[in-house]
């Protein structure tokens, strides 16, 4: 079902291009696109295969955006364009989270030839060498076994999958599921997880993830915007606002000290709706960030139209090398227009 729905929405952006709304139905300021992974194209079990797209594909995305005539902005400017008079010519804004080893690797090449600006969201425990890529672990379990057992709260459960299609199944119900614990929770469920079928989710968080001296060169750069997601990129809403605050203060505190800079962007840890609560928006300018971003699509309004603390982003879906979809995307036209607010900290 969820692959017809899927289906089903590319027809629609298709259509839409081709009806004409991606170049006559363009509205709003701009848009701000958010990326995982750039890495090369894999074989194999991928349940995560949505999150990641090629260098490939990012070049030939920013070839056309400059075709398109798109001016390329960080944070920053785009905190500017969302409060003042619109500008002739709609941006972009290219944002990555999790601050993947593979960003260094295979997208900063491509980002440094076409010499545009971006955004990295840095949750401050993976270049520590701490943080926990959970869905990483379970994907690996998934991938390799066809009986699985875990303990999902107070029993045990037992699943056998053969085919790729039920343990992408599987992927996806556990996966929601461990989003739905508490931080203390989720780390003792893929712990006996991990423990049982003997992956080291410790090395392979480090072997994903950039340390301080990768980030170190990327800050280095004037065309790159360091900024936080949290320290260990929980989600917040299955936290005490108290525990959620200290984790937004206590991740800006760390990346200012690393880089020796105030750090005034935010990305909410995976941002859609069931992430976080107009509670954490507010804290985002408690904490004194100029903008917190979600993973929410839409589009940026001008003239203070839309929230610099829940802006809306596009995912890009990396199972899709459209070029079409992603014009009718940055475009707005798939997008209903939303009501002014009058003010930068209304509701999510």
């Amino acid at each position: 079902m969820a692959s017809d729905d899927r289906w089903l929405e590319r027809l629609r952006l298709e259509l839409a291009w081709f009806t004409g709304r991606a170049a006559l139905g363009c509205r709003g300021a701009g848009a701000i696109l958010r990326f995982e992974r750039v890495r090369p194209r894999r074989r194999g079990f991928q349940p995560l295969r949505a999150h990641e797209i090629t260098p490939q594909f990012l070049d030939r995305a920013i070839r056309a955006l400059k075709r398109w005539e798109y001016d390329f902005l960080g944070m920053d400017e785009v905190c500017r364009r969302a409060v003042t008079l619109p500008e002739p010519r709609r941006f972009v804004a290219l944002t990555f989270d999790g601050a993947a080893k593979d960003l260094i690797d295979f997208a900063y090449p491509v980002l440094a030839h076409h010499a545009v600006p971006f955004t990295i969201y840095v949750p401050t425990a993976f270049p520590d060498g701490v943080g926990q890529a959970w869905w990483l672990g379970l994907e690996q379990v998934i991938a390799r076994e066809s009986r699985i057992n875990l303990m999902m709260g107070e029993k045990e459960q037992r699943f056998v999958v053969t085919d790729r299609a039920g343990k992408q199944a599987l992927f996806a119900h556990l996966e929601s599921w461990l989003r739905s614990l508490s931080p203390a929770d989720l780390a003792a469920a893929i712990a006996d997880l991990c423990t049982r079928y003997r992956i080291d989710l410790a090395a392979l968080s480090r072997e994903a993830s950039m340390d301080w001296e990768d980030l170190a060169k990327l800050a280095a750069d004037p065309l790159v915007t360091i900024g936080s997601a949290t320290v260990n990129y929980p989600v917040l809403a299955n936290m005490k606002d108290s525990a959620a605050l200290r984790e937004m203060t206590m991740g800006k505190a760390v990346a200012e000290a690393a880089f020796r800079r105030e750090v005034g962007h935010f990305a909410f840890p995976f941002g859609d709706r069931a992430a976080f609560r107009r509670s954490h928006v507010i804290m985002a300018e408690e904490a004194g960030f100029a903008s917190a971003v979600s993973t929410i699509p839409g589009i940026v309004d001008a003239e203070g139209r839309t929230n610099l603390r829940a802006l809306p982003r596009i995912s890009w879906d990396g199972r899709v090398r459209s070029l079409r979809m992603l014009r009718v995307l940055v475009s707005g036209a798939a997008f209903a227009p939303v009501k002014p607010t009058g003010s930068t900290t209304g509701q999510t």
